[in-house]
C-alpha cells in the first residue's frame, strides 16, 4: 500500500519518468548503502531487539509522511527524502529478518520457509496494492501512509512476544568494524556465494525496469487510475503466491541452476509482453507470469545463500546479498528511468528484456552450487580455548604455522589441496596466508597464516565446520610423517610490550 501510494503521489507531484523511477531508487538505495553495517549488527547484537527498534523507526517515518501529505505539505523532494528515511529502517532490519529464518526451521525446511515467507509477502502484495489504490483514490495517499505507520506496531507486538534462544559463546562479542571486515572477507573467499551474487545482480538490474516504469506504464500507456495500478501489482503478487505453492514439487524435478535460468527467460518474456500488449487484461496476465518468475528466482537464490553460510556470519552475508540485489534494483531503476526520458516506455522495456536475455550468456560460467551438500555444523571446539583466552585476550597479530611432511611426488597434488585450506583460513578471519617448501628438505612444507589478534584466532576454531574438517582431512592425507603436522602459534614480539 505504501509503495502504491508513494509512486502514485509522485505521478501527481512530478509526472516525469526520472522522478517516478527515483521513487524505486529511494526505496532500494538504503539497502544498498546500509546493508553491510546492518549485517554486522545482526550478527553481533541481539536480533530481536534490533527488529523491535527499527519497526518503531518505521512507525515514526511513515507517520511523518502521512501527516505532511494530509496537510498538503509534501513536495517531490520531501517525498523522496522521507521515503529514503523510512526505508533506512527497513534496510537496517532486513539482514536480521533473513538471519532468523534458519533459527526457526530445520535446514531441510529452509527452502520451504523462504518460499513461505515470500508467499506471505506476496499475498500482501496481491491484496495491498489494490487496497492501497482504492484507499488512495477514496481518502488520498496520506491515509495510506498513516495506515502503514499503524501496521508496524503490530509487528512490534509479534517480535516482542518471541523468546529467541541466545546461542552460547565463550568468546567476547566481535567489535563492529572488525565484524564488517570479517564479513567482507568471508564473501570474497567463499566461492559458493559468487555465482549466487552474480546471478542476483544481473537479474535485479534488468528486472528493475518493470518496478521503475510500471506506474507510468499504467497511467500513460494504459490510462489506469491508482486503483488499476494497484490491481496490476496485485496480479504480480498473485503469480508469486501461485509459484510458492508449486515450487516444492518443481524443485524435486529441476536443479537450482535450471530454475534460475528458466525464471530469467520467463521474466524477459514478461518485459516483452508489457512493452507490446495494450489490453489491460493481457497485461495483468503478463504481470501474473512475472510474479511466478520473480518468486521462483528470488526464493531460489535467497535460500541458496542462507544454506551456503554458517550462523555466525549469516547476517553479514545476507547483507552483502542485499547490497547486490537491491543495489541492482536501485541502479537499474535510475538507468531505465533515464533511458525512458529519451525513448518511450515500451522501447525501454524491450531494451531491458534484451539485456536480461544477453546476461544469461555471461553467467553461463557461474554455476549455482548444490549447497545441500555442505555441512555447516560447527566442528568440535578446541579444549584450550578458555584457558588461553584469559592469558592473551586481544594481543596480536598472531602468526600460525603448520608443518607437513609430504612426499615430493605428491607435492603438486598437496599444493592444489591446500587451496581449499587457504580459502577456509582467509574466509574465517586470516589476513594473510602462504605455503612454502624447504629447499634443503623437499619433504618439509610449511603453511602459515596471520590473524589480527589471538581472540580472532580462537574465533577461527569456533567457525571451523564439519565440511571444513573434511577438507582438512583430505589435506592431511598427504602428510607422511610419523607424527601429526606440527602447529606453532607466535605472537607479534612488539604487540604487547613497548620496544626497549
Amino acid at each position: 500500500m505504501q509503495d502504491v501510494a508513494g509512486a502514485w503521489l509522485m505521478t501527481s507531484l512530478a509526472p516525469r519518468p526520472i522522478m517516478v523511477a527515483l521513487m524505486q531508487t529511494a526505496t532500494t538505495m538504503p539497502i544498498f548503502l546500509l546493508s553491510l553495517p546492518a549485517g554486522a549488527m545482526a550478527d553481533v547484537a541481539d536480533r530481536r531487539r534490533l527488529l523491535i527498534f527499527f519497526q518503531l523507526w518505521m512507525t515514526v517515518g511513515a507517520a511523518v509522511i502521512g501527516l505532511l501529505t494530509v496537510g498538503g505539505l509534501t513536495t517531490p523532494l520531501v517525498l523522496l527524502l522521507l521515503t529514503f528515511a523510512l526505508q533506512i529502517g527497513g534496510a537496517l532490519s532486513v539482514p536480521a529478518w533473513q538471519a532468523i529464518v534458519p533459527e526457526l526451521v530445520s535446514r531441510a525446511d529452509l527452502h520451504g520457509a523462504v518460499a513461505l515467507g515470500a508467499m506471505g509477502f506476496n499475498i500482501s502484495r496481491a491484496v495491498g496494492p489494490a487496497l492501497g489504490g482504492l484507499v488512495a483514490a477514496a481518502l488520498g495517499p496520506g491515509a495510506v501512509f498513516l495506515l502503514n505507520a499503524a501496521s508496524f506496531l503490530g509487528v512490534v507486538v509479534v517480535v516482542y512476544r518471541w523468546r529467541r534462544p541466545v546461542p552460547e559463546n565463550a568468546l567476547p562479542t566481535e567489535r563492529f568494524l572488525s565484524a564488517i571486515r570479517t564479513g567482507m572477507r568471508y564473501v570474497i573467499y567463499a566461492p559458493a556465494l559468487h555465482a549466487l551474487f552474480v546471478r542476483a545482480l544481473l537479474f535485479a538490474f534488468c528486472a528493475s525496469a518493470l518496478w521503475g516504469l510500471l506506474p507510468l506504464l499504467a497511467r500513460k500507456e494504459l490510462g489506469l487510475s491508482s486503483f488499476g495500478y494497484g490491481i496490476l501489482l496485485g496480479c504480480l503478487g498473485t503469480g508469486a503466491v501461485v509459484a510458492a505453492l508449486i515450487l516444492p514439487r518443481v524443485r524435486q524435478r529441476f536443479s537450482a541452476e535450471h530454475l534460475v535460468t528458466l525464471a530469467q527467460l520467463l521474466f524477459a518474456a514478461v518485459l516483452v509482453g508489457l512493452a507490446l500488449l495494450q489490453q489491460v487484461v493481457l497485461v495483468g496476465i503478463a504481470m501474473g507470469v512475472g510474479g511466478v518468475a520473480w518468486l521462483t528466482l528470488f526464493s531460489t537464490l535467497t535460500g541458496g545463500v542462507q544454506m551456503a553460510v554458517p550462523s555466525w556470519v549469516r547476517g553479514r552475508v545476507m547483507a552483502g546479498y542485499g547490497i547486490v540485489f537491491f543495489g541492482g534494483l536501485a541502479g537499474g531503476s535510475a538507468l531505465w528511468g533515464a533511458i525512458a526520458s529519451f525513448v518511450d516506455i515500451p522501447v525501454t522495456l524491450l531494451i531491458a528484456s534484451i539485456a536480461m536475455g544477453a546476461s544469461l550468456l555471461f553467467v553461463s560460467r557461474y554455476r549455482i552450487p548444490a549447497a545441500e551438500d555442505l555441512d555447516l555444523t560447527p566442528s568440535t571446539r578446541w579444549p584450550e580455548t578458555e584457558r588461553i583466552m584469559e592469558q592473551y585476550q586481544d594481543q596480536g597479530p598472531v602468526l600460525v604455522t603448520v608443518e607437513y611432511r609430504v612426499d615430493p611426488r605428491s607435492a603438486r597434488g598437496f599444493a592444489r589441496a591446500m587451496q581449499g585450506m587457504r580459502r577456509i583460513r582467509l574466509r574465517d578471519g586470516a589476513i594473510e596466508w602462504g605455503l612454502f617448501r624447504d629447499t634443503k628438505d623437499p619433504d618439509r612444507h610449511t603453511e602459515f597464516f596471520i590473524v589480527e589478534s589471538w581472540l580472532d584466532h580462537l574465533r577461527q576454531h569456533e567457525r571451523f565446520t564439519v565440511s571444513d574438517r573434511e577438507t582438512a582431512k583430505f589435506v592431511q592425507s598427504f602428510h607422511v610423517g610419523e607424527k601429526p603436522p606440527v602447529v606453532s602459534h607466535m605472537l607479534y614480539a612488539y604487540g604487547s610490550e613497548p620496544e626497549s
